[in-house]
């Protein structure tokens, strides 16, 4: 009698909690070897392959304190490049191709090289 919910409960057929009676006609077989559970697997042609090496100019290069920053020339981003991800020494307005690696504070310019 206290709170007034609902006495009895059905599902309809999106799994809604309801308090009225499904309607039959809307009811969907499904059968068990159609359900998959996971991630489903990639077929040729789906995605097409990223290429990870990106083009950017040198904004910024310190040598003496081994940092500076990268801005990538497709979507004008600018990443943090430390000394140890270098190959080839730079200096600012090189024009460099780099890769992304997730560092503590974002995403991170490495295997910096000039082009």
């Amino acid at each position: 009698e206290k709170g007034g919910g609902i006495e009895f409960a059905y599902v309809d057929h999106n799994g809604n909690l309801t308090d009225t009676p499904p309607d039959p006609s809307l009811k969907v077989e499904i059968e068990a070897e159609d359900i998959i559970l996971g991630i489903p697997k990639r077929e040729e042609g789906d995605i097409e392959e990223v290429d990870p090496v990106r083009k950017g100019k040198v904004s910024f290069f310190d040598s003496s304190k081994g940092f500076g920053f990268i801005i990538d020339t497709e979507n004008n981003e600018k990443y943090f490049c430390h000394v140890s991800g270098l190959i080839d020494e730079i200096v600012e307005n090189d024009k460099v191709s780099f890769e992304l690696e997730k560092g503590m504070k974002g995403l991170n310019a490495v295997r910096v090289k000039k082009i």
